[in-house]
Formats: structure tokens, C-alpha cells, sequence
């Protein structure tokens, strides 16, 4: 997820050049299914959790008998407006946006509202929600703060040094840092605090500079487990016990907490963000009773609760 902290219209969530890519899923020709629904997803990035998104959202249109055209920003929100202009010249009946940076929307939105088309969104929501059709909501701040939690409880009080692997500068992880960074203790000193860029070889660099300059570091707070592993394989290689605390809940992630190379990760289901977009699109096109903003749920794991993880990506 690459979503921008800065813009006061955030309710909560939940990462120019580049070729658009454009795929059709669903019954039907000329971007309707038989139900006559179609839907352009317009996704964010690259990550694993952009890629089980549209994976959700391919799966979910087809169950409900609509067309899905797709296109992927890369993180660019000049690429993310093209992106939405090609969707609406294509006529669809809505569009679902996993948005670059919140700071892009409001152009977005203008754009495809003075062409009739209603936008919904994922992992956040605008502060004004009567410009949007709605919104499956990632409450990220509050993600950081459960990973915090773990942390005060495992430190039990006393004084402990954290580092801090952020995504992308303006994104979803400012969120994630900003909550979790409030819910920290006292005791817990943030020494460090640098972006990965939600790429785990650049994470990696990150962690070895971070631990070369806090060799008695205790805690590591990463943005998304893919950067996680990164950072594992820079503290290995120092000969260093620090303990992860992350965020997704994927087979990997999960598998990673069960070994004990995590100590939490924070399970936000792409799966469940993708299908609740596009059931509730669909259902509030239609003028059906759906909840205009849906908030997804978040589970902390950890080695004990491993088995009580959502269903991350679809198989």
C-alpha cells in the first residue's frame, strides 16, 4: 500500500513512465459482464499486497458476473491519473482505486466525477465521503500501534532502543509509523528511522547501516513483510537478536512468526480488502443496503494465534 500521511481528508486505511497494462476478467464483451457491471481497478503498485489485491478483485468480479479491466500505477500519481482517464474512457460503471498517494485523490476524484463516474475506494477514505461511492478502510495507524503494544508488553517496562523501516516517504507507511510510534512507552527510544521503499534489498541496506550505528538495538518496526526479510537477513548476518515486529499476515509472514524470525506481524488481508471492494461496489451501484464504508478487521499475531490469521491472498 502506498498511500500519502500528509492530507487532512484521510479518514484511515491497508505503495511516470511506465507502460499501462489493461486486462478484461468477467462474462460479457465490451466491459460489461451479463449482469451489465463493469469496473475499472486502478492499483497502487507492486508489492505483494497490490498483487493478491487485484487478485481479489478479479475473483470477487467474476463471482459477481461483472467485467474488470485493470491497470497498475507503480507508485506514480501522474501515472495514476492516466491510468484513471483510460478507465473512464472505457465507459465502466465505477472505478475501485488503491491510490498511490491520498494527495493525488482529489484530482482523481474531480476527474471522474465530472465524467459520472463514482470512484470507490481501498484501504482509505476521503475526509468528504459524499464525492466517493465508498470505501473498504484500513485503519494503518492503529496497525503501527497493535505492533507498538507487542513491543511495550515483550520490553516489560524497560528501557529499549527501536529502529524503524519505513515504506515510501508520503505513503501508506507514514500511517503505520505515525501510529505506531505514538503507541509506543516511554522506555522505547526510536534511534533510528529510514525508508525501505517497500523494496527488501533496499531494507536490507537499511537494517546493516542501523545496526552498524545501534549495534545494541532491541527492536525493529518494518513496514511490510516482504522489507521484514530483508531486514532478518541483515541482523543475521551481524550476529544480532533483534526482534521483528511487521505487518500483512501472508503464508510467508505467518510462517516467519511460527519460526520465530518475527515476533508479530499485524494480518491485513488483501483478500478481504479486495472482495469487500468489489461486493460492496457492485451492491451500492445497485442501491442495495451495503455500508458506504467498510472498515477491514486487523488481528495481531504472534506465535500463539498463528492459526486465527485471515486468509491473506487468494489461492
Amino acid at each position: 500500500m502506498t498511500l500519502s500521511a500528509r492530507s487532512p481528508r484521510v479518514l484511515f486505511a491497508g505503495v511516470a513512465g511506465c507502460a499501462l497494462l489493461l486486462t478484461g476478467c468477467g462474462k460479457g464483451d465490451g466491459g460489461a459482464g451479463s449482469g451489465g457491471v463493469s469496473l475499472g481497478f486502478v492499483n497502487g503498485g507492486d508489492t505483494a499486497f497490490h498483487s493478491c489485491l487485484q487478485q481479489a478483485v478479479e475473483a470477487q468480479a467474476k463471482t459477481e458476473d461483472a467485467k474488470v479491466y485493470t491497470a497498475n500505477s507503480h507508485q506514480n500519481a501522474g501515472t495514476e491519473l492516466s491510468n484513471i482517464e483510460d478507465m473512464i474512457s472505457r465507459d465502466v460503471s465505477a472505478l475501485i482505486v488503491q491510490t498511490v498517494n491520498v494527495d493525488a485523490l482529489k484530482g482523481d476524484i474531480a476527474k471522474a466525477k465530472a465524467a459520472g463516474v463514482p470512484i470507490y475506494l481501498t484501504s482509505v477514505a476521503t475526509g468528504d465521503t459524499g464525492d466517493i461511492l465508498g470505501a473498504a478502510v484500513v485503519d494503518l495507524k492503529k496497525a503501527g500501534a497493535l505492533d507498538a503494544g507487542w513491543i511495550a508488553q515483550d520490553a516489560g517496562g524497560k528501557d529499549v532502543e527501536v529502529g524503524i523501516v519505513a515504506g515510501a516517504p508520503g505513503a501508506a507507511s507514514d500511517l503505520l509509523v505515525g501510529g505506531f510510534k505514538d503507541a509506543l512507552p516511554a522506555t522505547a527510544e526510536v534511534v533510528a528511522n529510514q525508508p525501505g521503499m517497500f523494496n527488501p534489498a533496499k531494507a536490507q541496506d537499511v537494517a546493516e547501516n542501523m545496526i552498524q550505528a545501534h549495534p545494541d538495538l532491541d527492536y525493529a518496526f518494518v513496514a511490510n513483510e516482504e522489507m521484514a526479510f530483508g531486514v532478518r537477513k541483515a541482523f543475521d548476518a551481524a550476529g544480532k537478536d533483534v526482534r521483528i515486529v511487521t505487518m500483512n499476515g501472508t503464508d510467508e509472514g505467518l510462517a516467519a512468526v511460527k519460526s520465530g524470525e518475527f515476533s508479530a506481524t499485524v494480518a491485513n488481508s488483501a483478500q478481504v480488502i479486495g472482495e469487500t471492494a468489489v461486493k460492496n461496489a457492485v451492491g451500492l451501484l445497485g442501491d442495495k443496503k451495503v455500508d458506504k464504508i467498510a472498515n477491514i478487521p486487523l488481528l495481531l499475531v504472534t506465535e500463539k494465534n498463528v492459526s486465527e490469521a485471515p486468509r491473506y491472498c487468494p489461492k
